[in-house]
């Protein structure tokens, strides 16, 4: 399985959703992840500390690709129309994070029409960084991702420092140390296991 993690807007949880769904699918199966995001962040995640997957940048990506069972494709933000259609074609799930904020639900829905131009239609929103209770945004964003049409993942990603603990340790959510790193990893468990459901299939 290939999995594409790609946004237009940066700081929604991009490497951080790649990184987990890495761990997820290594569980299953042999898995690399690949950093095209020219800041690399998922390296030095993988650096500092250890992740249970190989991580390697987009130049190294030829030589192991064929090693391994499921690829996880950490893109660059903001991708161009023509990066885009390359992203789409080559992978069997894109996955699209965003914030419920409006400026990033607006990048969301441009991403979502080029998609739509291109007639890439293999795609899904995965809401992150959701604000905890008594905060509706996640909910009311999803609800209007709903009414759209648009594919959602029923479970969203709510805002918790212990991602930000595990991403400076270099290990992932569950090996944080973080009294609610479990509950981080339980809903990355829950998006896992929403992938299987739709029965996605490797070309």
């Amino acid at each position: 399985m290939i999995v594409t993690v790609a946004s237009f807007k940066g700081g929604v949880g991009k490497t951080t959703s790649a990184v987990h769904l890495a761990a997820l699918l290594s569980e299953k199966a042999s898995t690399l992840l690949i950093d095209g995001d020219p800041n690399r962040s998922a390296t030095g995640w993988s650096r500092r500390g250890e992740l249970p997957f190989k991580v390697v940048d987009e130049r190294q990506a030829a030589r192991y690709v064929r090693d391994y069972e499921h690829i996880v494709i950490d893109t660059q933000a903001r991708p161009s129309r023509e990066d885009l259609e390359a992203l789409a074609d080559g992978c069997d799930l894109l996955i699209l994070p965003s914030t419920p904020d409006a400026l990033a639900l607006d990048a969301l829905l441009m991403t979502v029409e080029a998609l739509h131009e291109l007639g890439a239609d293999k795609y899904r929103i995965l809401l992150t960084m959701i604000p905890p209770k008594p905060s509706r945004d996640g909910e009311e964003a999803q609800s209007t991702l709903r009414e759209a049409d648009l594919p959602v993942f029923d479970t969203m990603i709510r805002r918790q420092i212990a991602f930000q603990k595990a991403a400076l340790a270099g290990v992932i959510v569950s090996k944080a140390a973080d009294p609610r790193a479990l509950t981080g990893w339980q809903l990355y468990q829950d998006i896992a296991e929403e992938i299987y459901a739709l029965g996605v299939q490797s070309k």
